[in-house]
């Protein structure tokens, strides 16, 4: 004899796969978000690890701006150092300049020639005198050119005074010479004083 089923089969079949299909779409879900959960986290490590790194080479940015600052400020000090330093060593090198420069002017002076006044600027030196003749003058400046201190001596002006002159002082001459740089230490060369001319000729 044939069995019938009078039961609603195909409605409970339908709910169990509707069942199924719930649990595994909801399983789903829950993987998806389990997933995305861990992604979220990884990037979030990555992203603090990232900012950890940051903030730790800012601080060393921070401390090297604070250490080039420091080696400015140092920079600054050894240039004034070296600065005085140099101011120093020029004066040291100069101390016995000016003594030298009155003695070179003296020996440098023939006979019948008197200087009125001596100006310097600088290397450069202006000397005006009176003299009793033009040849005179020309033994000065080979004197001035023989002398280790001066160079370059340029005569500028040479001009008769007036009739009722002193005969002594009967010419007016200007003389612009370089010094020559001083060199270190303080002796010198006098063996240049046989070569100065004292010739008395005149013109």
């Amino acid at each position: 004899m044939a069995k019938i089923n009078l039961l609603p089969w195909r409605e409970e079949l339908r709910q169990e796969r509707q069942r199924h299909f719930y649990m595994s779409l909801g399983g789903t879900a829950l993987v998806a978000g389990a997933l995305l959960l861990g992604v979220i986290m990884l990037f979030n490590g990555w992203i603090e690890g990232q900012e950890d790194r940051n903030s730790y080479l800012q601080a060393e940015i921070r401390a090297l701006d604070r250490k080039i600052v420091q080696i400015e400020e140092l920079e600054s000090t050894r240039e004034h150092l070296l600065s005085r330093k140099n101011v120093v060593e020029e004066l040291q090198a100069n101390r016995n300049l000016m003594v030298h420069l009155f003695d070179q002017l003296v020996r440098t002076v023939p006979e019948g020639l008197r200087l009125t006044s001596v100006q310097q600027r600088g290397p450069r030196l202006t000397i005006n005198g009176l003299t009793q003749s033009s040849a005179r003058v020309s033994t000065y400046l080979r004197n001035l050119e023989s002398s280790h201190l001066f160079r370059n001596p340029d005569l500028s002006i040479v001009e008769a005074e007036g009739q009722d002159t002193d005969p002594d002082a009967r010419y007016r001459f200007r003389v612009v010479v370089q010094v020559r740089p001083p060199e270190l230490g303080d002796e010198y060369d006098d063996e240049y004083d046989d070569e100065l001319d004292y010739d008395d000729d005149e013109v």
